[in-house]
């Protein structure tokens, strides 16, 4: 059985139930998101896995997930947390919503969460991650110049919401 996606409108409020796969470019759908930090300052990032119809191979927040019926934003970002990295008994901290309209229609609901672990610390999910790194924001703003196609859209956006106004 397939799940089902929370649609919603512009407004974030409900409005139907669609399986996974079954979304048309029309519909708005919500995402949680993990943006995790260390004490060093540095930016865990994901590399998605090649087989996600949705940014393949792109570097994206470290956690993220489509939230699915009877899940809230809150719950699917721990759900996934522990699925995608192994993290568990997290209490992560609420973070910006924001709507992305690109090829694709969807709220974000970012979370933020600083803790020190190295890469080997991590249980990644295979399915759904390639690798994990983390890197400085210096790091980051040069690649977003030098090579944006390597980032998934949202990883741009959140970056210059969270580090750009800091500048």
């Amino acid at each position: 059985m397939k799940s089902k996606i929370v649609i919603v409108d512009e407004n974030d409020e409900i409005i139907d139930y669609k399986d996974r796969g079954s979304l048309s470019k029309e519909d708005i759908y919500r995402v949680s998101a993990l943006w995790i930090t260390n004490s060093h300052n540095e930016i865990l990032l994901a590399r998605r896995h090649h087989t996600k119809s949705h940014h393949p191979r792109k570097l994206g927040p470290a956690v993220a997930g489509t939230v699915e019926k009877r899940e809230t934003y809150r719950n699917n970002i721990i759900k996934e947390a522990e699925e995608e990295l192994g993290l568990k008994n997290i209490k992560p901290k609420l973070g910006p919503k924001v709507k992305v309209d690109n090829e694709y229609h969807h709220f974000i609901q970012w979370y933020t969460l600083n803790i020190d672990k190295e890469i080997d610390e991590f249980e990644i999910q295979e399915s759904e991650v390639e690798e994990i790194k983390w890197f400085s924001p210096e790091e980051i703003k040069k690649q977003l110049k030098e090579n944006p196609k390597e980032f998934t859209p949202a990883i741009k956006e959140y970056f210059k919401l969270s580090y750009m106004k800091q500048q």
